[in-house]
């Protein structure tokens, strides 16, 4: 099954949604997935928190009705990576992502994410305790390196082909840059010569023409899309659709509105109405935005009411107000 399941991910120029902490929640990824995303990847999970069996990690695993259900984990112990490896596949997660990658102080604070590419000995000591841990296949998710100096992403991914795993992706900045300047698609092109197995390459995608140019200067397999999805569930799919050679349909205003009506009271009933109005927030601003219907003021009530209702009734008419924007402009 596990098998069968990954083939079509890193076959000719699939396009994935990337793991988004507090972002690719559970609805966001049944959407995408639905619309005709190759595949999708949970919130980056906390691997302690949740063999510890915490709530918010829970939830961030979820991934009931996604298909292949793929679990980001983070930390820096080989021994809590390994439990929430083992607890992971065995609520059904089809795939184990390693995240190596995050830039984030808190997360690099801790010597995980992208920490874990100052020390490839011990990066390569909790690959193999993932790897080790379960049967499902296994994949890392990295940086070009900690900076310039040390673009390291070669070397890491050899070691994580040694040890079996399945694929690698590669955002093409370092850890120092964050996000900012440009992704360097061609510096992926070292990772993808080093190593036989998938290489999936992540950074700056949000069109098709831009993953077509990714693909050509990297050399990857496959593109992740991360930050420009949000807001528009349906990008992965329709650059997915491109790649593979089909005609790209993006949904209309209509279907556009009832996507996000969905995303919306499906985070109501996953967190519950003051929760999840809250964990909403940045997705309704996102869905506004590329609706383009409220006015500034309407905007800025969206973002902060905490009536459910309200939200619902300013969502929608962010796709009717009078400056919504034509699908063909919404994208």
């Amino acid at each position: 099954m596990h098998g069968a399941l990954l083939a079509p991910l890193f076959g000719t120029h699939g396009a994935l949604l990337a793991p988004l902490s507090g972002v690719t929640d559970l609805h966001m990824r049944r959407i995408a997935r639905r619309l005709g995303a190759t595949a999708t990847v949970s919130e980056m999970v906390a691997a302690e928190d949740f063999a510890r069996g915490t709530e918010e990690a829970r939830l961030r695993a979820e991934g009931e009705g996604v298909l292949p259900h793929i679990v980001q984990l983070a930390g820096c112990d080989p021994r809590w990576m390994a439990e929430g490896a083992r607890l992971a596949a065995a609520n059904g997660a089809d795939v184990i992502d390693v995240n190596m990658g995050c830039p984030a102080k808190a997360v690099t604070g801790g010597q995980a994410g992208s920490a874990l590419m100052r020390d490839l000995d011990h990066a390569e000591r909790l690959l193999a305790a993932v790897r080790e841990a379960v049967s499902v296949p296994v994949t890392v998710k990295m940086r070009l390196g900690w900076d310039d100096a040390t673009r390291n992403a070669p070397d890491l991914a050899r070691r994580a082909e040694r040890l079996g795993y399945a694929a690698v992706t590669v955002h093409g900045r370092t850890r120092q840059q964050f996000y900012t300047g440009r992704a360097d698609w061609a510096a992926i092109r070292a990772v993808a010569q080093a190593v036989a197995i998938p290489v999936v390459a992540n950074g700056d995608v949000g069109s098709l023409d831009e993953a077509r140019a990714c693909l050509a200067a990297s050399g990857a397999d496959a593109v992740m899309i991360g930050r420009a999805a949000v807001g528009r569930p349906w990008l992965v799919a329709a650059v997915a659709a491109g790649l593979a050679g089909e005609t790209v349909r993006e949904p209309d205003a209509a279907a556009r509105a009832a996507l996000a009506a969905e995303h919306y009271e499906g985070l109501l009933s996953l967190y519950g109405a003051r929760m999840g109005v809250r964990h909403a927030r940045k997705h309704l601003a996102a869905y506004a935005d590329h609706a383009g219907g409220l006015s500034a003021p309407e905007r800025t009530r969206l973002v902060t009411t905490t009536d459910p209702d309200e939200a619902a009734r300013l969502l929608r008419r962010a796709f009717e107000g009078p400056a919504a924007r034509p699908a063909s402009q919404a994208a």
